[in-house]
């Protein structure tokens, strides 16, 4: 008979989740002790950067990720992550240590109430009464955060009683991903047959190689126009087809006239849709029809307009390539946005560095963002013409993107990683790029210094909201903060950008690139 942890362990190699992110305390030494030497563990030096290094790990391999946290005081600094893996749908194992139950009745130093902390933004969160039952907690703990929608679920364990003689859990599949309705789809593609001018969303949720060229062949076929989601995570069509038609603008009225003159809308795999600012007026066109697939019921449910089915937007895909008509008549789709100019300047202005890392960028490099304020620009000059060649934080939750990438490269060691960063986003998980050099990844940083919050300066203007204090920074020394974890950094303006980004993406490690940038305020909704 083996102990808990041996039967924990036991399970985590037969699903494959053999990489473990952590960063361990005092409660999780007895659930981690003999940690074997066939698994990985990736040590973080934050709670939050742990989880979102899972996050892109997860994303990234299309798989659930593992991811331990010290007790209660590391959930409360990991549910900032927690969230963001809520929001881009990430299946992450979270588990935390928790005190004997012997001191649970007087609330003892470390001991917290973490299954109600992480509870709001996860799919189950849950604390076995008996130690033998960890193990199968685990286990459902896996197949649920990989079942429809996916998301991070949480257990709490225990330090006492991992080392008891244990059952080993039974091997068992779960499908979770079923297919929506054939009835509704074939009722979709009927209306969709009848539609001249149709417009699709291509969501997060199509982000798949297999599904890359169906959503293709799906849109050539309805000679659709496709669009991305306001305030995308994922990318799901190459924007350099000549369908695509770029990304629809984050707020209500603007959506509503993006998409005036067309007869249908078909919504693929995402909400509909994430708003930022305020911006009052019809949520859809008026007379036009809407369809909407999502897994997720309660994006379903939400949604603004239109009829929807609630299954795999994968499946659903392949479905209506199967019962849509080849060769209806429709005219071509209005054109999409011009490039915005990349012309030289000092300061540089991002849309030249974004033109230039376009340029110089090896073939395959995975986008990881979080240059918030200059977003919409890259958005029109970085081809995005790739699967899993695009993540950031799924509703804005800053700190993510610097460790994502971290999760990402280990995730996909075959394909270059850049991470776009401000220069404020920078600061909220800098510790990262420690976990990025002990591991040798070979991540290009590359951080947009405009010395400001520029996004909460745009909304300030949009707002109309003067005198907020707190929007200017400056002073932070990228070089030095780099060279204190052992990240080899260089200072970049626009004459020696493109030879610094060549050197990073050939190095054989890590490498940092700051470029001081204009810092002019771009408009909130590009």
């Amino acid at each position: 008979m083996a102990s808990v942890t041996e039967r924990c362990y036991e399970f985590y190699r037969s699903v494959g989740m053999t990489t473990m992110f952590g960063n361990p305390g005092s409660t999780e030494m007895p659930f981690l002790q003999n940690f074997p030497s066939d698994l990985r563990y990736v040590l973080g030096l934050h709670e939050a950067s742990v989880v979102n290094m899972a996050v892109g790990y997860a994303l990234a391999g299309d798989r659930a990720a593992l991811v331990n946290v010290h007790t209660a005081a590391g959930m409360g600094n990991a549910m900032g992550a927690i969230i963001n893996a809520h929001h881009c749908k990430a299946p992450l194992v979270v588990t935390a240590g928790q005190q004997l139950r012997a001191m649970e009745r007087i609330e003892p130093m470390l001991w917290g109430r973490q299954v109600e902390v992480a509870r709001p933004y996860v799919k189950w969160s849950y604390e076995p009464h008996r130690a033998v039952d960890v193990p199968e907690a685990i286990a459902r703990a896996y197949h649920t955060a990989l079942s429809a929608p996916r998301g991070p679920v949480f257990v709490s364990i225990c330090m006492d009683g991992l080392d008891e003689d244990c059952p080993a859990v039974a091997p068992r599949r779960v499908n979770g991903s079923p297919p929506p309705d054939s009835a509704t789809i074939r009722l979709f593609a009927k209306e969709l047959d009848a539609s001249k001018r149709i417009a699709i969303v291509a969501g997060e949720e199509l982000d798949d190689p297999e599904t890359w060229p169906a959503t293709i062949a799906l849109a050539e076929r309805l000679n659709a126009a496709v669009f991305a989601p306001p305030e995308n995570f994922r990318v799901s069509f190459p924007t350099d087809h000549p369908l695509f038609r770029g990304f629809l603008p984050a707020a209500i009225k603007p959506v509503s006239d993006a998409l005036a003159g067309f007869d249908a809308l078909l919504v693929l795999g995402t909400r509909m849709f994430l708003y930022y600012p305020y911006v009052p007026g019809p949520f859809m066109p008026e007379g036009i029809k809407v369809f909407h697939v999502t897994s997720d019921p309660s994006e379903a449910a939400r949604a603004v307009a239109g009829d929807g089915a609630i299954g795999c937007a994968r499946a659903a895909v392949r479905m209506l390539l199967e019962t849509t008509r080849a060769g209806v008549p429709r005219s071509s789709p209005p054109a999409g946005p011009a490039p915005p100019r990349a012309e030289p300047a000092d300061p540089t202005p991002p849309a030249f560095v974004y033109k230039t890392l376009a340029h110089v960028a090896p073939s395959g490099t995975v986008v990881v963002d979080e240059s918030l304020s200059s977003r919409s620009i890259h958005q029109r000059l970085i081809p995005r013409n790739e699967p899993l060649s695009f993540f950031c934080t799924g509703n804005g939750i800053l700190g993510s993107a610097l460790p994502m990438a971290v999760g990402v490269k280990m995730s996909r060691p075959d394909r270059p990683v850049v991470c776009l960063l401000g220069d404020g986003a920078a600061q909220y998980s800098i510790q990262g790029l420690w976990t990025a050099v002990k591991e040798k990844l070979r991540i290009v940083f590359l951080v947009l210094d405009n010395r400001e919050y520029a996004i909460l300066k745009s909304f300030a203007e949009f707002e109309e909201t003067p005198g907020i204090p707190g929007l200017d920074l400056g002073g932070i020394d990228f070089a030095g903060l780099a060279a204190g974890y052992g990240l080899p950094c260089r200072v970049a303006g626009t004459d020696d950008l493109a030879a610094a980004l060549r050197d990073a993406f050939a190095a054989d490690g890590p490498r940092m690139v700051v470029v001081r940038i204009d810092p002019e305020i771009p408009p909130l909704l590009g």
